[in-house]
């Protein structure tokens, strides 16, 4: 089992390549803030960037949280989200402590599934798959295991 991890964020220049990748790949939209991934200023231009991503809690902040069981916990951390599910109320979002998941009243809930899609759309290697501590997975170049 792998998660996405961003371990060289201060080479970020915040050019939205994941996210645009992660929203027109995965979750067949064209914005930056429809996405798994979403990134944002640190505090201005010069200060640098973060990324707002999952991070693989466990257990899961916003599985507790979630009325209708729209997100379970997924094996190794991170959710696994069933839109279908979805009534909107908002209290995953304000459940996650890293402002991970993307909702308003109009969409549905956005939130990093760890499939690293967007890794190779970053330009300056921010970003990487990572194993997750005892879960057997092996390492593949570029991917999920």
């Amino acid at each position: 089992m792998k998660i996405l991890t961003t371990p060289r964020m201060e080479r970020c220049i915040g050019c939205h390549s994941c996210s645009l990748a992660c929203a027109r790949l995965v979750h067949k939209n064209l914005s930056w803030d429809t996405a798994g991934i979403r990134i944002a200023s640190s505090g201005g231009l010069s200060t640098g960037f973060e990324a707002r991503t999952c991070v693989a809690c466990d257990p899961a902040p916003c599985v507790r949280a979630c009325p209708t069981g729209a997100y379970s916990q997924r094996k190794g951390g991170g959710v696994v989200v069933r839109k279908n599910l979805c009534i909107r109320c908002g209290e995953c979002a304000r459940a996650c402590p890293v402002d991970a998941i993307y909702l308003d009243a109009t969409t549905e809930p956005f939130v990093c599934i760890h499939c690293g899609r967007c890794v190779p759309f970053c330009p300056h290697d921010c970003l990487e798959m990572k194993d997750v501590p005892g879960s057997g997975a092996v390492t593949t170049e570029g991917g999920a295991a």
